[in-house]
């Protein structure tokens, strides 16, 4: 019987509703697992059922799972008693591996982003930032952050949300003592279907609002590759793994989109920002027309100082 601790943090519950979608396999797997504290399943208090406890806590488990990055003072202190209560820690999702959608504010000042929160939206009643010093509100970061800056973290799983392939591939290893789990690291380009014509782009860059070439009666195997198509497919710089261990055509080209860039950066020194420059000019197109292009670049890995604050 394994012990499982996981937790989320900056996060939207995407990866956790990935682990339920493991499905039958992880049915089987429950005689084998036993989830000590879940919070987004299961309510266990951090201070105890009734406040009885001073310090926040967590039960000891042999795996814990986190996702999410780190954006305020409650999320730093729930990893840090994660780290210390787990003995395996995977990060889970792109938010936790690499900082994900939340990292784009990592190009606002915080007092920027707080004065379009609590007095600039339109949905919104003006009033003043949260007051940390009298009330029990976690005090924001100014940046937001992957799990690795912070602590020691065993296995990577990226992917927004993780294909439910790899957690259970994760999980089997380590239900057999092993902690390397061995990811692609090859790009979406190398194991997309689509055709290349080897021709040079014309025309602007497109944003996804315009319709590819394509015939929905024919396979994806027959649509000629996006990119050369002039769509910002960012398939040459992000990870292959989207379709799990299937061999299936990667998620968003399988639905006649361009990649998004989910699963972060190839390796964990390629920086997008550079790579894709050369991968546009390849095939003819003028960067410097790209519109957006740290944010949309670094749309799933703007952690680990990789976005900056604009001037």
């Amino acid at each position: 019987m394994v012990k499982i601790a996981e937790e989320w943090l900056n996060s939207c519950a995407g990866c956790e509703i990935a682990i339920l979608n493991i499905g039958d396999v992880l049915v089987d797997l429950l005689p084998s697992l036993e989830f000590v504290h879940i919070p987004v399943l299961i309510d266990h208090k951090y201070y105890g059922q009734v406040g009885e406890r001073k310090n926040l806590d967590i039960p000891e488990a042999v795996v814990g799972i986190v996702s999410g990055g780190v954006r305020n003072s409650e999320h730093l202190e729930v990893l840090e008693k994660m780290r210390e209560r787990c003995q395996i820690l995977i990060a889970l999702g792109t938010c936790a591996t690499n900082g994900g959608i939340p990292a784009l504010g990592n190009m606002d000042t915080l007092e920027d982003i707080q004065e379009f929160l609590f007095r600039g939206s339109p949905s919104t009643e003006p009033g003043p930032n949260p007051d940390h010093e009298n009330y029990h509100v976690p005090k924001c970061f100014d940046r937001v952050s992957a799990l690795d800056e912070h602590v020691k973290v065993d296995i990577s799983l990226p992917g927004c949300p993780p294909h439910p392939d790899w957690i259970t591939a994760a999980v089997l290893a380590l239900l057999d003592g092993k902690t390397d789990i061995k990811l692609p690291e090859r790009s979406v380009c190398d194991t997309c279907p689509t055709i290349r014509e080897r021709k040079k782009g014309l025309g602007d860059l497109k944003r996804v609002l315009t319709t590819p070439e394509f015939d929905y009666s024919k396979p994806v195997n027959e649509m000629r590759c996006l990119l050369e198509q002039g769509f910002m497919c960012l398939g040459p710089v992000t990870r292959a793994g989207c379709s799990g261990m299937t061999g299936a055509a990667p998620r968003c080209i399988a639905t006649r989109m361009p990649c998004r860039g989910c699963y972060g950066p190839i390796s964990k020194d390629s920086l997008p920002i550079m790579d894709y420059i050369g991968a546009l000019a390849s095939v003819g197109y003028d960067t410097t027309r790209m519109p957006d292009r740290r944010g949309y670049l670094s749309r799933f890995n703007g952690a680990h100082g990789v976005l900056k604050k604009l001037g």
